[in-house]
């Protein structure tokens, strides 16, 4: 999308406060598939269910950990992409910024470590992204919670260096709670902003599908990217169609 509506440019200059929300559609363009796309091969005789909540690990812990040290290897092989970066570059740009994704690769963080080393960029006293399903590439123990970062991969699933606990993904799998910290930020971020972007989201899944609401019912101007229209479109005040690492771009760019 070359051009841009001169209104919306206007308020992404003049904005303070800025939230985005960003969904499994960013990720993709990063040749990432989704939890079930990934279901290939060993993996499509299984349920999600079966791979994804704290039952499943009870029952079989190393299937589930394999399952997930496949992903992490997919992850660790691919770059932020363009809507990533110009996300992390908006990010620098706005005074008040909140990245909140749905996403658990942490790609975002990457692209916002990457434009770190430049000095044009101001430095963060603390990270502007809410991951609301956790991190893929962390772990933390099944019974103290303690996170890690780095663990000895072995022949069995790895355990917990301070209680001996088995370690698990630090994400959140079916029947497990959002991190109440993590969903009060992003609550607060919602109804606090000035601008609200939801990006390659389907608008379904809650409750982050509730945010981008919850921005437009505090007066927020709401714009979405997406490939194709969502729940949320209607009450979107712009709607930028197409991929999120062609848009995006072309919007930062655009606007400063």
């Amino acid at each position: 999308m070359a051009n841009f509506p001169a209104t919306l440019l206007n308020f992404l200059r003049q904005a303070e406060r800025v939230t985005a929300l960003t969904g499994a559609g960013v990720s993709q363009e990063s040749g990432l598939r989704t939890f079930r796309d990934a279901q290939t091969g060993l993996w499509s005789q299984y349920k999600p269910e079966d791979l994804a909540s704290p039952e499943a690990f009870a029952r079989a812990p190393k299937l589930v950990w394999d399952w997930y040290a496949m992903r992490r290897e997919k992850v660790r092989a691919v770059e932020p992409n363009p809507g990533h970066f110009a996300l992390a570059e908006m990010g620098h740009r706005v005074p008040r910024f909140t990245l909140i994704t749905q996403n658990v690769d942490g790609l975002h963080r990457k692209a916002f470590q990457t434009l770190k080393v430049s000095e044009t960029f101001r430095v963060w006293k603390e990270s502007p992204i809410i991951e609301l399903h956790g991190n893929i590439q962390r772990v933390r123990c099944s019974e103290c919670g303690m996170v890690a970062d780095a663990w000895e991969e072995n022949d069995d699933v790895p355990r917990c260096a301070g209680c001996g606990g088995m370690l698990r993904p630090d994400v959140v799998w079916f029947g497990e709670s959002l991190p109440r910290s993590a969903l009060e930020a992003a609550v607060e971020a919602a109804r606090g902003c000035q601008v609200f972007l939801s990006i390659g989201t389907s608008g379904l899944v809650q409750p982050a599908a509730a945010l981008a609401f919850a921005a437009h019912n505090k007066g927020a101007v709401v714009v979405e990217v997406n490939l194709e229209p969502t729940p949320l479109t209607e009450k979107a005040d712009f709607f930028l169609q197409g991929k999120s690492g062609e848009v995006l771009p072309g919007l930062v760019k655009a606007t400063w």
